[in-house]
């Protein structure tokens, strides 16, 4: 059962570096999908179009409003990392299982603090 041992395991400093690694990732590109989004104005078809360049401006709306709060979390977790607080949770204080933190590295709640949060609202 080493296995199950690793999972419960704290982060190593190889776990960090994949994982910062991702962050800077995520980072780029989101910046990228932003500026894209603001290079995306409205051209003369679009007004042409009518009824469909609202829905199509609303969606842009909604894609960037979505990379701005990731990439507000990513740079919390980068900032997280360089501080020393990375990997534990911002409710109950205990360690964000290292699965959990390779699939979502910007995370600030372990799985349980998350379900509670999501329930609340």
């Amino acid at each position: 059962m080493a296995h199950a041992a690793a999972h419960d395991a704290a982060l190593t400093a190889e776990d960090l570096d994949v994982l910062r690694e991702n962050l800077r990732d995520q980072y780029l590109f989101r910046q990228e999908q932003l500026r894209q989004i603001g290079s995306a104005a409205p051209s003369r078809a679009d007004d042409l179009l009518g009824r469909q360049a609202p829905s199509q401006l609303e969606v842009r709306i909604k894609v960037a409003a979505s990379a701005r709060m990731v990439l507000a979390d990513v740079e919390a977790a980068l900032r997280r990392m360089d501080e020393g607080r990375y990997g534990a949770c911002h409710l109950c204080r205990r360690p964000i299982a290292r699965e959990r933190l390779l699939i979502v590295p910007q995370a600030r709640y372990c799985s349980r603090c998350q379900q509670v949060r999501e329930a609340g609202r």
